[in-house]
């Protein structure tokens, strides 16, 4: 039987895996002093300012935070004129901040598991966030120029970060959030997407690529079939957060061998309030039997993280997927 990391870089290399690899037990995601003041912290029915000065809402009986970007509240009010409104969180932090992150990244043993520091929100979330998506999405058109100094910007920001995360920490994988579309479609059209936020990903990615880090994943739980060729440019390894509706068999068929699909399993469909292990199985053994015992492929629940927004189906799907691969794998092990 193949450990957690052999088993993992099979799949991903196109090897011979034993058995699915099970959601995010190839990895142990962790933290940074300078993300954690970017991000902020908005408990469970709160309402906090995050780094960047977005007002953040995070009601009762939903998956996440989410910004407030209302009119007297919106970060950047005039495109035209950004660098008035947004002021950049600080990009170091004191040594004595990074000691309890240190030491927890020295304590993962990597010869069975990733780091992964966790970057979020990305560069297209960190727009909307700053300026709200309506807004946003019409300055894409109505102002392109100063949308592409803004998001130069930002990408300079976060590889800033990254130096600093890559100095103290030395990780080896990275868990990156950015949702690039709904459930139906992406938000910008391909060609939009290429000219846009392609370069700052190629920014981004290419400098943690260059600096020890060995497999990058991208969150985005969406629709985003029409961008996996731009995800591969990009220099994304796996992407997580691969719903459904996206056709999986056939993206696997079409670009398997230069990226991995992790999901298949969609949150809306189990993780609620009245969940139930036969529903869990219901759709763990209709994504497994699908897409079937292949490379390429790591059956997921498609948030960006190991939990769920109910108690209990993260752990249940966990079980699924294990039974899944007794069946399906011909030396399959749980």
């Amino acid at each position: 039987m193949l450990s957690v990391r052999q088993n993992f870089l099979e799949t991903i290399h196109g090897g011979k895996p034993d058995r699915f690899v099970n959601q995010f037990e190839f990895m142990t995601m962790g933290f940074d002093p300078i993300s954690m003041v970017a991000l902020g912290n908005c408990p469970k029915g709160e309402t906090a300012i995050n780094g960047w000065g977005v007002t953040i809402q995070f009601p009762e009986h939903v998956p996440g935070p989410f910004p407030d970007t209302s009119p007297e509240k919106v970060v950047i009010k005039d495109i035209e004129h950004w660098r008035d409104y947004v002021k950049a969180p600080p990009t170091t932090a004191p040594e004595s901040a990074w000691a309890p992150f240190v030491e927890m990244a020295n304590g993962i043993d990597r010869n069975e598991v990733f780091y992964a520091p966790f970057v979020a929100p990305g560069i297209f979330e960190k727009v909307h966030y700053l300026m709200g998506m309506e807004e946003a999405m019409m300055a894409f058109y109505e102002y392109p120029d100063e949308m592409h100094e803004l998001i130069d910007f930002l990408a300079d920001w976060e590889v800033a970060c990254a130096k600093e995360v890559v100095s103290h920490l030395h990780p080896n994988a990275l868990l990156h959030h950015d949702d690039w579309g709904s459930q139906k479609s992406s938000f910008l059209s391909p060609a939009m997407f290429e000219e846009f936020i392609l370069p700052a990903y190629k920014k981004i990615y290419g400098f943690w690529k260059t600096n020890g880090v060995e497999v990058i994943i991208h969150h985005s739980d969406s629709y985003a079939a029409n961008l996996v060729p731009y995800m591969i440019e990009a220099g994304i390894d796996i992407w997580q957060g691969a719903m459904t509706t996206n056709d999986l068999p056939k993206l696997l068929d079409q670009y398997g061998g230069q990226i991995t699909f992790m999901g298949g399993i969609d949150n809306g469909k189990v993780d609620k309030a009245d969940w139930s292990e036969e529903n869990c199985m219901k759709w763990t053994r209709y994504i497994c039997e699908e897409v079937g015992p292949r490379p390429y492929f790591i059956p997921c629940l498609v948030a960006g993280g190991p939990g769920s927004t109910f108690p209990g189906v993260y752990e249940c799907v966990t079980e699924c997927i294990n039974t899944m691969s007794k069946e399906l794998f011909p030396t399959g092990q749980a």
